[in-house]
């Protein structure tokens, strides 16, 4: 016996639109955003019907349930800029770590720079940090050169909060993406850290931090 065929359900929250709506009563909002009051569902419906858009319900929890006058294709639309500018601001709360040494080979500090540029174009920060090995430490300058070097170079596409600061052997500076409209493109949008590349989340801090180890 074949065991029956479901349809998969669109992407998406599920929305009930005109018939699909099951409560008999709706508080409806008009296609000017002005409360209509409680209506029957099928008066509510033909109202739609007369405007030539349809009647969404967008808050299914409420009672009476509230719908709204809309066209389906633009409401959608609408939620969908919506849920894109939450994650930008979910971006802007992302903290990547890029660890560096004083004696970095220049090759490898590029490396390094390329992956703060495609973190910034994503609008994540990026922790800089910088670690005195032995010795190193009677020789900070080299330090603080190799760190002004490496945020020199990402000054089209993000700028330090503060200047670096040296905690311990640790020399760091967090460096916060440039609004879009003043942020260069990213010259390697194509070679873009894949997610399942991404470094682990740190459990120090409070913003979620990745390291991109030396």
């Amino acid at each position: 016996m074949k065991r029956p065929y479901f349809r998969s359900p669109p992407p998406g929250p599920f929305i009930r639109i005109n018939g699909k709506i099951r409560a008999r009563e709706v508080r409806v909002i008009g296609v000017d955003g002005q409360q209509l009051g409680v209506l029957p569902l099928g008066d509510a419906i033909n109202l739609a019907r007369a405007n030539q858009v349809d009647l969404v319900e967008i808050a299914p929890n409420a009672v009476p349930p509230v719908c709204r006058l809309v066209d389906y294709g633009k409401y959608r639309y609408e939620l969908s800029k919506r849920e894109k500018e939450a994650k930008k601001h979910q971006h802007a709360n992302r903290v990547k770590e890029i660890q560096l040494t004083a004696t970095i080979d220049p090759h490898d500090l590029e490396v390094k720079v390329n992956h703060a540029v495609n973190f910034l174009c994503e609008d994540m920060k990026v922790k800089a940090s910088l670690r005195f090995r032995g010795r190193e430490m009677a020789h900070k300058e080299f330090g603080f050169q190799t760190l002004e070097k490496f945020v020199s170079q990402l000054n089209p596409y993000g700028q330090p909060d503060a200047p670096a600061k040296l905690a311990g052997r640790n020399l760091n500076v967090m460096i916060s993406p440039l609004p879009r409209a003043k942020r260069a493109p990213n010259p390697h949008r194509s070679e873009t850290l894949p997610e399942d590349d991404a470094p682990e989340e740190s459990a120090d801090t409070e913003e979620s931090s990745d390291v991109a180890s030396a």
